[in-house]
């Protein structure tokens, strides 16, 4: 066995902090062109990114508040890995949490006889299976007709839109808002079928030092907020989907599609399976949002007519989340707790400064500018490297030639 040379574990240490530190890079400058806006609306940025961090983290509240806008984010993120990752651009993230949470709901207003555990646990199954056929209809579609998976996904989100108004103004409405002037909502599920709020109990000593600290809150930390376990689950969604892309063959088929179809199809793997298989586990992940977010948060489905009335833009977010993590299932998990202490911490700086919380959409879309650009980047940098890099068999013989013959065996 050989050993590698001090200076090739220093370079590899180099390499891997180089190509994460664009990303880092990235928001620090979407941030300060985002200040640029700020100092034209005659704000003070450094007050108003103040205002913002307080209103993400400053409270056990707020912090809860970002993790509970990250739950959906990060779920959609996700899905969004699988799908980069094969070749495939799904924007239909809107419209698979709509699909998602209408077979949930539905399942749970149903199924009201079962168990609670068992509520759940079919309602999610549902909320996946639905979000993984609707975004399968697009894959399906790339497939076999080549048809642009952007048109078609961006369409089949106004089809689901339409879709929940007509169910929710008919068979799913609830039966105590039927009227002249009623609002477009189910029933709400049962108790027993929620999913439960999340709360760790601090350790004496750890409570204690935070006391010293000058926290106010109690042990049962989170007890009082709405966080809840949807959050470990999109947590585990996140190490299964990471696991499944980088450590079974099935993931390698999809990789390898998305980085080059030819090759692929002259290596034996059925290429369209793949596209159709990549869309349906993205839509799966999405679905999953959409009904995490009616067991969890609440606890019905309902809409103003629009799909931001329940999605919140998650679909949209999560896309923006994916490429700030890298398109890593893994990355995607602080990647959705960043922006939604953004999207926590914009309502405070408009209640503070005044500064309309729109402008984080505008943060977002520059961060998707300055992410891409430095994804080329370390592309173009990754390949000079590999071609400057010397024939395995040279810095083999390198290691032998420079290794001390008591550390080769």
């Amino acid at each position: 066995m050989f050993f590698s040379s001090p200076n090739q574990t220093i370079r590899k240490a180099f390499n891997r902090i180089f190509d994460t530190t664009p990303l880092l890079i990235s928001l620090v400058a979407a941030l300060v062109v985002a200040s640029v806006l700020l100092i034209a609306m005659s704000t003070d940025p450094l007050q108003a990114y103040r205002s913002m961090l307080n209103g993400a983290v400053g409270t056990e509240n707020a912090f809860a508040e970002t993790l509970v806008k990250a739950i959906p984010i990060l779920f959609v993120a996700v899905g969004i890995c699988v799908a980069f990752r094969g070749g495939v651009i799904n924007i239909g993230g809107e419209g698979q949490m709509i699909a998602g949470a209408l077979a949930g709901v539905s399942v749970a207003l149903i199924a009201t006889s079962l168990p609670g555990p068992l509520i759940i646990l079919f309602s999610l199954t549902a909320g996946f299976v639905a979000g993984a056929l609707y975004a399968g209809i697009a894959g399906f579609l790339k497939a076999y007709f080549n048809v642009n998976e952007i048109l078609s996904t961006i369409m089949l989100n106004q089809i689901a839109v339409q879709s929940m108004n007509y169910l929710l103004n008919g068979v799913l409405l609830d039966p105590t808002e039927a009227g002249t002037n009623h609002i477009p909502k189910t029933a709400k599920i049962l108790a027993e079928a929620q999913l439960p709020r999340f709360s760790i109990t601090l350790p004496d000593a750890i409570y204690g030092a935070l006391q010293g600290l000058g926290f106010a809150g109690t042990p049962e930390l989170f007890a009082r907020t709405r966080l809840h376990y949807g959050m470990i689950i999109a947590i585990l969604l996140a190490v299964i989907i990471y696991m499944l892309l980088w450590r079974t063959t099935i993931g390698y088929r999809i990789r390898a599609v998305g980085e080059n179809e030819n090759a692929s199809r002259y290596a034996g793997i059925h290429v369209p399976r793949q596209i159709i298989l990549a869309m349906f586990i993205a839509g799966g992940c999405a679905g999953l949002a959409g009904v995490v977010q009616v067991l969890g948060l609440q606890y019905r489905l309902q809409t103003d007519g629009s799909a931001t009335g329940f999605t919140a833009n998650a679909g949209f977010n999560g896309i923006v989340a994916a490429l700030f993590g890298g398109l890593n299932p893994l990355g995607a998990i602080p990647a959705s707790a960043v922006f939604g202490g953004l999207l926590v911490g914009a309502q405070k700086m408009q209640r503070d400064m005044g500064v309309p919380a729109a402008l984080i959409t505008a943060v977002n879309g520059l961060i998707v500018i300055f992410t891409v650009s430095s994804q080329m980047f370390a592309r173009r940098r990754a390949r000079r490297r590999a071609a400057n890099e010397p024939p395995r068999s040279e810095r083999v013989l390198d290691a032998a030639v420079n290794t001390p013959m008591e550390q080769q065996t």
